[in-house]
Formats: C-alpha cells, sequence, structure tokens
C-alpha cells in the first residue's frame, strides 16, 4: 500500500481553479518533486498537504488514514518555507525547539533532541546565534532543523533554497538529500528549476495550469516527454514541425517531433557511424555560447534552426559564427510529442 495517496484533489479562488483531479500516490521513504512554472498550482497544493489551505474536493490519505480535513498541527507533516519564518527574537535554538514546547516536551528531552538535529545539519556552534547574525544558508538550515526536530511523518519543501546563491543552493541540496535519505523520510520538494528537480527527486510531477502532466523518474521526464509543454519544460528540446520531419529525415507522424540538443552531433572525418545515426546535413553556425563544460550552437539547416550541445574537450572545438558543419542525428532518439 503507498504512503501517500491523493485523489481527485481540486482548490479554487472564487472563480479561478488552482489545481483540479490531482491524484498521484508515494513510497515511504521517496523523494518527490513537484516541479513547473509559477502559477501552475505547486506551492497551493504543498500548502493543501500540509493542512494550511482547505481543499474544496477530493481526499489525502497518509499510511492508510484519511487527513484530508485535520487540522494541520495533528498531520504530522513538516514544512519549510521559502521565506524560512524564523523567530528574529529567538535564538537558533529557541527556534528549533519551539515545536517541542508546544508539545510540552520535557526540557531534557528538548536539549537532547536539539544537540542532535543541530549535528544532523551541521549548525553546532550556532546554537546562541539570532537569525540576523547567520547567513542565508545557515537560516534555511534552522529552518529545515525546525521542521524535523518533531520528527514529522512527511517533510515538505516549498522553494527553499530559491533565495539563496548558486554555491550554496548546490551545497544545501545535497545536505538536504543526504539528511531525507539517511532519515528515510518521506520528502515532497516544489521547485520551478529543472536541474534542481532532476539531481534531487526520486521522481518527479511536472505541473501545468493546475495538473499533473507527466510523473516519472528525472530520466523518464527528461527521455520521454509526455508531450510539447514537457518537451519544452525540460532542458532545451528541438521541437521540429511534422512536414519538416518528413523532409529532413523522412519521418511519417501527425506531430512535432522533439529531439535534445546533445542527441546531435557533428561529424567527424573517417569515423564510423552506426546505422541510426542520419546521413549528414549541412547547417550554418548563427551564433553560440560558451557554457564552462558545454558549448551551445544555434545552426540553421534549411529553414530550421538547432540546438546542438557539445562537449568543450579543447578550445580546437569551438567554432566561428557563420562556418559551416555537417550534422548527424541520433534517429532512435527523435520522438513525436503530442501537442
Amino acid at each position: 500500500m503507498s504512503y501517500v495517496t491523493v485523489k481527485k484533489l481540486a482548490k479554487r479562488f472564487a472563480d479561478n481553479s488552482v489545481f483540479a483531479d490531482i491524484d498521484f500516490t508515494i513510497q515511504q521513504g521517496e523523494f518527490i518533486t513537484l516541479l513547473g512554472p509559477s502559477g501552475c498550482g505547486k506551492s497551493t497544493l504543498l500548502r493543501s498537504l500540509a493542512g494550511l489551505t482547505p481543499v474544496d474536493s477530493g481526499e489525502i490519505w497518509v499510511n492508510g488514514e484519511n487527513i484530508t480535513h485535520q487540522i494541520a498541527q495533528k498531520r504530522g507533516i513538516g514544512m519549510v518555507f521559502q521565506s524560512y519564518a524564523l523567530f528574529p527574537n529567538m535564538t537558533v535554538a529557541g527556534n528549533i525547539a519551539f515545536g517541542l514546547k508546544m508539545k510540552k516536551i520535557n526540557a531534557d528531552v528538548i536539549q537532547r533532541e536539539i544537540a542532535q538535529v543541530i549535528e544532523l545539519v551541521d549548525l553546532k556552534g550556532k546554537e546562541q546565534h539570532y537569525p540576523h547574525q547567520l547567513s542565508g544558508g545557515q537560516r534555511q538550515r534552522v529552518a529545515l532543523a525546525r521542521a524535523l526536530v518533531v520528527k514529522p511523518r512527511i517533510l515538505l519543501l516549498d522553494e527553499p533554497l530559491s533565495a539563496l546563491d548558486a554555491k550554496i543552493r548546490k551545497h544545501l541540496r545535497q545536505q538536504i538529500r543526504e539528511i531525507q535519505t539517511e532519515l528515510n523520510l518521506t520528502t515532497i520538494f516544489v521547485t520551478h528549476d529543472q536541474e534542481e528537480a532532476m539531481i534531487m527527486s526520486d521522481r518527479i510531477f511536472l505541473m501545468n495550469q493546475g495538473s499533473i502532466v507527466q510523473a516519472g523518474t528525472p530520466e523518464e521526464i527528461y527521455t520521454q516527454p509526455a508531450d510539447e509543454f514537457v518537451a519544452g519544460f525540460m532542458g532545451h528540446y528541438n521541437l521540429i514541425e511534422a512536414s519538416q520531419a518528413k523532409q529532413l529525415f523522412n519521418m511519417d507522424t501527425e506531430w512535432k517531433v522533439a529531439i535534445r540538443p546533445e542527441s546531435i552531433y557533428v561529424k567527424e572525418q573517417g569515423r564510423q557511424y552506426e546505422p541510426h545515426i542520419s546521413a549528414p546535413l549541412v547547417g550554418t553556425i548563427k551564433n553560440h555560447q560558451l557554457l564552462g563544460n558545454v558549448i551551445r550552437y544555434q545552426v540553421k539547416v534549411d529553414e530550421c534552426q538547432f540546438t546542438v550541445d557539445l562537449l568543450n574537450r579543447s578550445s580546437e572545438r569551438l567554432r566561428a559564427n557563420g562556418s559551416q558543419l555537417e550534422l548527424l542525428f541520433n534517429l532512435n532518439e527523435i520522438q513525436p510529442v503530442r501537442a
């Protein structure tokens, strides 16, 4: 039996439907990411699971218990917000202890639990600091510790890393994933960052306009997009009209086809290619971007423009705008996508 089951969940604000007919199941210990553009309903869905926003219809089950109309304090769910929501007049220890004190836990137990979670989130020595004395990453770890110390059965994370700089984000997302794995804690994480979702998740629920349009592992979502929206949202897929697919690749399809930038190669002289690699197509480089270990080209072939990603193995691979090259396509990875 699934640990979390959501059935036909719906929420409206006045005449605006935020989400409708949301169905999914989660196994215990899974790390699930709700991914999607701003305004697609993912944060409201998270708040509904937490009990902070009442739903209009549908059911939420956790470990066989219907919690749909249960108050937030009774759900056994911890939540970490984007804004940290720390008490400015309380120390790190005081902020972490707050939930335990509300439960009237013995003081000695509280101190022991604080010490354990402080070590878990790597904040030793910061116990008596106030929020204004901490960096953004440290404040976010305090918020995480406050959610963890009450031993929630589910942890909800609402874009907790979006206000942090890139280096701290990378470190903290790795730390969150390690803690979640160590505790085998069922976790639902909200983000609009595709890379973050791909790195952290066991499964991704990709949302658009109040619906889950595709659910699957990061590899499934990225390599097998269900429709044009998924292909357009994940990575930098090339979307080619059916008529162009027929002309360039002799493909018969009624839908557009999606081609990943890394599935397009530049022909190398003297190399033998497998049968599933297309005949070369001559293209002209319109522009390029150096992205560290990847060079991203925009290449025009006839009336089509392709994004092509090549590994930046040496400066010799950097080709000038306006130069021509021969492109090869992995035909096994060109796939039709419905509208």
